[in-house]
């Protein structure tokens, strides 16, 4: 499990694609995710877009170790739709990421077994549109060290091609950087070792 510190999520949101069965036309959207909060806003704003449809129905996952995740029927019949479509970001073996798919109802009702079909393949085709992405899962860290220790420090980083993400050089210096998890304890350990540099582990 160690060295499985990558995950895959989508680059940016998708075109709209359009799954039609029976009249009832289904329109499906994958949007990439950071927190919980965009899930209110993203729909929100596909409900100003299609305030004729019938149902909004989506599901989410968010998170890299621990995920969590939810499926919405929005009045559908219970698991015909939010189910089915989190089915997909399981296929696709994807977090951080919000699938909606609006319903406009077409006169013919589908039966629970077609809405479960037509919710899958509209998710499918969002995702399909997807330009996927794998990222590493990086753990953050803090050095402190004085400025006459900078060399040391900074061969470390060269060395084990470490990512900077903001640095205060001062006469106390504090670098911080972003390393992979799987070299995040040995990276951990070599600046601990050295004399006079102080290195925090920091939550995200």
């Amino acid at each position: 499990m160690e060295n499985n510190d990558t995950y895959k999520t989508i680059c940016s949101p998708t075109e709209e694609v359009l799954f039609k069965d029976k009249n009832s036309k289904f329109y499906g959207y994958a949007f990439p995710l950071s927190n919980e909060n965009d899930i209110k806003l993203l729909l929100e704003k596909l409900k100003k877009q299609h305030h004729a449809a019938r149902h909004w129905c989506y599901a989410w996952q968010l998170g890299t170790e621990n995920k969590r995740y939810r499926a919405n029927d929005d009045g559908e019949p219970s698991n015909s739709a939010g189910q089915p479509i989190y089915g997909q970001i399981q296929s696709f073996d994807l977090t951080n990421v919000l699938i909606v798919v609006v319903r406009y109802f077409g006169g013919v009702k589908l039966g629970v077994g077609g809405l479960i079909n037509a919710y899958r393949t509209a998710a499918q085709l969002a995702l399909e549109n997807a330009v996927i992405e794998e990222k590493t899962i990086n753990i953050a860290f803090e050095i402190i060290f004085e400025y006459k220790d900078m060399n040391k420090v900074m061969r470390i980083i060269k060395e084990h091609q470490l990512t900077i993400t903001s640095q205060k050089l001062e006469l106390n210096c504090r670098v911080f950087i972003s390393v992979r998890k799987k070299i995040a304890h040995k990276i951990n350990e070599l600046f601990s070792s050295l004399y006079g540099i102080e290195i925090k582990l920091l939550d995200d």
